[in-house]
């Protein structure tokens, strides 16, 4: 870790100002950040190599791609340094710019995610979806207690929320493709279930009250989220005191394909993650274990895990 000066020297360079200033707000890939800064790989990853070293950076491998992120533990005066150095460029055209194209970035990866579920919207059931079987499905229906109250959370086309709404006492479905919410809500009614509600919206940002249900659901969707702990958090939140989260996901694997694939942003998580981001949420009584392996290449294995929101006082 470098001292003070020597971060002043970090902060000394303009491009460097720039990095620093997106990774404080998203954790990017090399790519994206060429494509906000056009500039060449091999000059950006110089300028990273520097940060990281003077822990201004930080890294994360996820299959072939590295992404890159400005640490949460730096140290407050080392912080204040930073923030003071981007306050004084703050109005920059260059900054205000670097601004625009980081939102079109975060755009960009919510649109390749949404155009392919548009896409197989109406006929999820019938196609291959990495790790879903009835095997990993089996073990997760174990979990579930009948008339309570569902937030099935990036639900798709609803097939667990249909089959749970004919015991629980209410189901909402949540997802971000209007068209699976078109196609939900009209299985839905073609099936007579009128006690479940497609609600359009982020499993990041879940349009739901705190404390509203008894059971969140988060079903082969978290590895589509931009920030996984931000999703598993939403789901605690809506929990009622003594409720119960459950997460059924992709073990963590190395099948690159499986971004352009079935527009997948992580490749799966381990059940050491998931354990850590399900206490980190302050959920308690926590399971984590694989449940299924598929047979065939690329062995996709499914993974279950469980906690449950303590009773107290709020």
């Amino acid at each position: 870790m470098l001292n003070a000066w020597d971060t002043l020297k970090l902060l000394s360079d303009p491009t460097r100002v720039r990095i620093v200033n997106l990774l404080r707000q998203e954790e990017l890939s090399v790519a994206e950040l060429q494509d906000i800064l056009e500039m060449g790989q091999s000059r950006i990853s110089s300028h990273l190599a520097l940060l990281r070293s003077g822990g201004l950076a930080q890294d994360r491998k996820d299959g072939k791609k590295t992404f890159y992120s400005m640490p949460d533990n730096i140290a407050p005066r080392v912080r204040a340094l930073v923030d003071a150095a981007i306050r004084a460029v703050d109005e920059d055209p260059e900054l205000k710019r670097d601004r625009d194209l980081l939102r079109r970035a975060i755009e960009t990866r919510r649109q390749v995610a949404e155009k392919y579920f548009d896409e197989i919207a109406g006929r999820l059931g019938r196609n291959y979806c990495p790790g879903r079987s009835w095997d990993a499905i089996g073990h997760f229906l174990l979990y579930l207690t009948p008339h309570i109250d569902i937030a099935d959370l990036g639900a798709g086309e609803g097939m667990i929320s249909m089959l749970l709404a004919r015991q629980a006492h209410y189901v909402f479905c949540i997802d971000r493709s209007q068209k699976m919410v078109e196609v939900g809500s009209r299985i839905a009614r073609e099936n007579g279930i009128d006690n479940l509600e497609y609600k359009l919206g982020d499993i990041e940002k879940v349009p739901l009250p705190d404390e509203c249900v008894d059971l969140s659901l988060l079903s082969q969707s978290l590895h589509h989220a931009s920030h996984p702990q931000k999703a598993i958090a939403e789901a605690a939140r809506i929990l009622r005191p003594g409720g119960l989260l459950v997460i059924l996901d992709l073990n963590e694997h190395s099948f690159e394909k499986a971004r352009e694939m079935y527009a997948d942003q992580w490749l799966g998580f381990s059940e050491n993650n998931l354990f850590s981001w399900l206490r980190g949420c302050g959920l308690t009584k926590i399971e984590t274990r694989v449940v299924s392996r598929e047979n065939g290449e690329p062995n996709f294995e499914t993974v279950l895990a469980v906690g449950r929101k303590p009773h107290g006082d709020k």
